[in-house]
C-alpha cells in the first residue's frame, strides 16, 4: 500500500525539526516518486545523455539532505523542491557540457564518446533555464508555477497547495506563463 501523503508530511516535519530517524523512514517512502521525477526529467534529455537516472536521483538526494534550513510544509512541497533541484543539476550538467564543447578544459575523447550529450538538447535546456530566469524577474509566481507543474509534475491542486493560492489562479497563470515562454523561446535569437 502506498504511503499516505499525511504520513510523508509528518516525517518531513519531523526531519525538519532534527529527527534523523525520520529521514531513515522517509527515504524508502519517497524514493519511488523521486525515481519517477528523475525519469521524467531524463526522458526529455535523449538516450545518449551522460547522466544516468540513478545518478540524478543520488545528486538530488545529496542536495536535499544538505538543506538544513528548509521547513517542509507538505509532501507536495518536498517533491516541488526535488524537481527544482533536479532541473538545476541538469542545467549545470548542460552548461558544463557546453563549456567543455567550446574547449574549456575538456579532455580529448574519441568522437563517439564526446557525443554523449547532444548539443542541441543541452542548448535547449540552457535556453529554457534562461527564459525561466527572465520570467522569474518579471513574475516570480508564474515562474514558480512552471517549475512546479512542468518540472515537478504537480497537479493544479498540489501546486495551489504549495503556493497557497486557488487552483483557478494556478490554471490561469499556468496558461499565461506557458504562452510567455513559448513566445520568448520562439523569438530568441539562436545562440549556438
Amino acid at each position: 500500500m502506498p504511503p499516505l501523503p499525511a504520513e510523508i508530511t509528518q516525517l518531513l516535519i519531523n526531519w525538519s525539526q532534527g529527527d534523523k530517524a525520520a529521514l531513515d523512514q522517509l527515504v524508502p517512502l519517497v524514493y519511488p516518486e523521486l525515481r519517477r521525477l528523475a525519469k521524467r526529467h531524463m526522458g526529455r534529455e535523449g538516450p545518449e545523455h551522460t547522466l544516468q537516472t540513478s545518478a540524478l536521483i543520488n545528486e538530488a538526494y545529496l542536495k536535499l539532505v544538505d538543506q538544513k534550513s528548509v521547513q517542509w510544509q507538505s509532501r507536495a512541497h518536498f517533491f516541488a523542491v526535488s524537481a527544482q533541484v533536479m532541473r538545476h543539476i541538469l542545467v549545470d550538467h548542460a552548461r558544463t557540457r557546453n563549456y567543455a564543447k567550446r574547449g574549456g578544459g575538456a579532455l580529448k575523447l574519441p568522437l563517439d564518446e564526446a557525443l554523449a550529450l547532444t548539443e542541441q538538447r543541452a542548448a535547449q535546456l540552457i535556453a529554457l533555464d534562461d527564459a525561466l530566469s527572465d520570467l522569474s524577474a518579471l513574475d516570480g509566481r508564474k515562474s514558480q508555477i512552471i517549475e512546479l507543474r512542468f518540472f515537478g509534475g504537480l497537479s493544479l491542486e498540489e501546486t495551489a497547495e504549495v503556493m497557497k493560492i486557488s487552483p483557478s489562479t494556478v490554471q490561469r497563470e499556468w496558461r499565461a506563463a506557458k504562452a510567455w515562454l513559448l513566445h520568448t523561446m520562439a523569438n530568441k535569437p539562436d545562440e549556438f
